[in-house]
């Protein structure tokens, strides 16, 4: 007996997420190709476009395993079926040309290179043998070559690059890994390296292998080299060279900000870091970000001047081929095993993209060029990122790796642009149920940053479509990114709150749809608040349409205002002086103050000249750490809290107890853990101990605090937010006290803390304001 013959069906499938530039469409044409289907994909402005006909276990099967199995770099949001009449025309599956019709679609970040390009890098019989642009559909740029969108070479700054037969034959061909991977090149038709020495320099300019090789022995004697990258230029030199170290930071105008560093392989890492097998993950993972580790206790190679005061380092492993190379392959002539990687740029500007321009900036700086001749069409920063005990990732800068991969917003938003903040400037574009963050820019303050800004931008709205129809900002009015969003031509401007900007931010990221508010712990050093004071210490109840202040840290004097943040001494006096204890000249804060300094100190605070009234926790923890001795003059942002931090984090697992705020009326008072530390001092109690007990001071203090709220409000759902939660040692006792206490805890994971996630909670913000009018 003949069995039947099964019918057959066809479907249109629709697939929407970040499915160009990663190898979707020759997946699809292989899968279908196993299943013996025929048909036809394509490119869309939308997605994929992809028409499936066969035998109806074989089309299930098909659409299964296209929402589940993707391509190593795809990333699938939604897979839209429908049902057509069966052609019986097709007679094979085939891969059909873009289509340019308008629409949306995703691009992929930039990632690592991939370990099958690294084999051929080192294969001495492999036509990209020593190429430092080998890529394949599974790794390389994206973002940072790419000038518009539908994703195709002609918008890509690989455009200037026509491929020779061999790549061209393989950028055609379905069944290679290089199809259609727009930055497909070798060393016949793809860029080129070169090597341009400073100025009056005894080195000879040089090309290719011999520009790597020029570089390597600069590095291996001491000097600084700048080094293009993805996204921009390094500043490079051997971490393990103090005076080159030294000499970097100088020229840099650095101060005592810590370096990260690259490690040519794991070897390299773990000689100079602790490393846990999520640490691991994060660190050879295809973002390939700064992850910061442990370093080790015992003495190592690693020059002193790399990270000072911190017992952490920032550590990435190379992601180009540039990189891989310029450490050597194997019996190349050696040099450094661990690089200073720094941003190529002067203190406070942004990361150098252009050639002639890092030629200029960088003049002073480095003492050669490593440069390629592909222009960078976006600046993209390395991204940072710490990884929890509990094996969760806090990014600390969303930039390479990350950007532009959207976030699913949990509640709809008109089109729109969100300026972020003046300090680590970070854009968000929304529409719909999507947002986009642009690259990491930097902190706001100079014409360099706002163009850079400007420039970021551009280029989103090229990458994703939206066209704002209003601008979000920060309420301060002496903000130049508030100023910036104003002088925006065209679209109304909504103005945040900068700490209920925070607790949205966190909200959204955790997918809450606002119905419900939170208990919001917004702690950081500077946000304008609603009485026109500076907050930074706040307990807020919060959700997307509005915010009530519950509690916040009892204000200080901020003398100087901003410009007395550079003086944690300052800061230490002024809430002396606010809890009512003596500036006894025994203590450390008051010794570090010159006489004249403290007689002009003492008529600012009690005549209130020149004073700004203060909540800021990020201030608070400034003045402990001038207070126990620490730090009494800061160098870079948050240099006196990340100092405290490190010599608390020596003395934690002792057990310490904690000191105790005071709390009443609304506020919780440092006053009589102030009075505390100071006897602890002249009783010789050990500075990493005072340390400790201020931590989990603070911590208890958020716990009270949100047990008062939860008694007044009824919720018990808490979101830890700001800059100050950047500090591990403080984020986890919160954590874990609230949760022992019965609160859901929300922590940033993708979205930073600090204010580089700013943008996120303006745009869900602004969103619900303009819905509200």
């Amino acid at each position: 007996m003949t069995a039947p013959v099964t019918q057959a069906v066809r479907r249109r499938v629709t697939v929407r997420g970040t499915v160009q530039g990663v190898g979707f469409r020759p997946y699809v044409h292989r899968l279908a190709t196993e299943l013996a289907l025929v048909g036809f994909v394509s490119n869309t402005a939308s997605g994929v476009l992809i028409e499936v006909e066969g035998p109806p276990d074989g089309v299930a099967a098909f659409c299964d395993r296209l929402a589940t199995q993707p391509p190593p770099l795809a990333t699938v949001t939604g897979v839209g079926l429908e049902d057509l009449r069966v052609t019986g025309a097709d007679d094979t599956f085939i891969i059909r040309s873009t289509d340019h019709s308008p629409g949306r679609t995703l691009l992929p970040p930039d990632t690592a290179t991939c370990a099958d390009c690294l084999r051929e890098l080192a294969d001495p019989a492999d036509r990209r043998h020593r190429h430092p642009f080998v890529t394949c559909t599974h790794c390389g740029p994206r973002f940072t070559i790419a000038t518009g969108m539908p994703y195709d070479r002609a918008v890509t700054t690989m455009a200037g690059f026509p491929m020779c037969p061999e790549c061209a034959r393989e950028y055609g061909d379905p069944s290679d890994r290089r199809f259609h991977a727009q930055p497909v090149a070798c060393p016949r038709c793809g860029p080129r390296l070169r090597l341009v020495p400073a100025p009056g320099s005894a080195v000879r300019p040089a090309r290719d292998a011999d520009a790597l090789a020029t570089a390597r022995a600069l590095l291996a004697a001491g000097r600084i080299v700048a080094v293009k990258g993805l996204g921009g230029y390094h500043l490079a030199c051997d971490a393990t060279d103090a005076r080159a170290v030294e000499t970097l930071r100088s020229r840099k105008a650095r101060g005592g900000k810590p370096f990260a560093v690259m490690c040519a392989d794991l070897d390299a890492v773990r000689r100079i870091a602790l490393l846990s097998a999520p640490e691991l993950a994060a660190l050879t993972g295809p973002r390939r970000p700064i992850v910061l580790l442990r370093r080790r206790a015992e003495r190592t190679d690693l020059a002193p001047g790399v990270c000072p005061g911190s017992p952490h380092l920032g550590v990435m492993l190379p992601y180009t081929p540039v990189h891989t190379l310029l450490f050597g392959l194997p019996r190349d002539p050696a040099g450094p095993r661990v690089l200073v990687m720094t941003s190529g740029n002067r203190s406070g500007e942004p990361i150098v993209t252009d050639d002639d321009e890092a030629l200029t900036r960088l003049a002073g700086l480095a003492d050669a060029w490593l440069a390629h001749d592909r222009p960078i069409a976006s600046p993209c920063d390395d991204s940072l990122l710490r990884v929890r005990p509990d094996g969760s990732e806090q990014v600390l800068r969303r930039s390479r790796g990350y950007v532009p991969r959207p976030l699913r917003l949990p509640v709809p938003v008109r089109p729109a642009l969100a300026v972020g903040g003046d300090l680590k400037h970070a854009l968000c574009l929304g529409e719909g149920d999507e947002a986009w963050f642009g690259p990491h820019i930097g902190d706001m303050g100079d014409l360099t940053t706002l163009e850079a800004a400007e420039g970021a931008v551009a280029h989103m709205r090229s990458l994703t479509g939206v066209s704002p129809e209003v601008v979000a900002a920060d309420r301060h009015p002496g903000y130049h990114s508030t100023r910036w969003a104003a002088r925006l031509a065209g679209q109304p401007t909504v103005l945040v709150q900068h700490h209920h900007a925070h607790i949205a931010s966190a909200m959204a990221e955790h997918g809450l749809d606002g119905t419900t508010p939170v208990i919001g712990v917004a702690f950081d050093g500077t946000g304008y608040g609603d009485d026109g004071t500076v907050w930074g210490g706040e307990i807020l109840l919060a959700g997307y349409t509005g915010h009530r202040r519950l509690a916040h840290l009892a204000p200080a004097p901020l003398p100087g205002g901003d410009a007395g943040v550079a003086n944690p001494c300052r800061l230490a006096l002024a809430r002396l002086w606010a809890a009512g204890l003596p500036w006894d000249p025994a203590l450390p804060s008051v010794a570090a103050c010159a006489p004249d300094e403290l007689a002009v100190l003492e008529r600012q605070v009690t005549r209130g000249v020149a004073c700004a009234a203060t909540s800021s926790m990020g201030r608070l923890f400034d003045a402990v750490s001038s207070l126990v001795g620490v730090c009494h003059r800061a160098g870079y942002e948050a240099q006196a809290a990340l100092e405290l931090e490190a010599v608390a984090a020596s003395a934690w697992e002792d057990g310490t107890s904690a000191y105790a705020f005071g709390f009443a009326g609304g506020r919780y008072d440092p006053a009589p853990v102030l009075g505390a530390l100071v006897a602890d001092l002249r009783r010789g109690t050990p500075v990493p101990v005072l340390a400790a007990r201020f931590h989990r001071a603070v911590a208890s203090a958020v716990a009270e605090s949100c047990r008062r709220a939860r008694q007044e409000t009824g919720l018990a759902t808490v979101a830890l937010t700001g800059g100050v939660f950047a500090n591990a040692l403080l984020e986890e006792e919160c954590a874990r006290l609230l949760s022992g206490d019965g609160f859901a805890v929300l922590r940033h994971g993708e979205v930073p803390p600090n204010d580089g996630g700013l943008a996120l909670g303006q745009l869900v913000v602004a969103a619900h304001l303009r819905q509200e009018e």
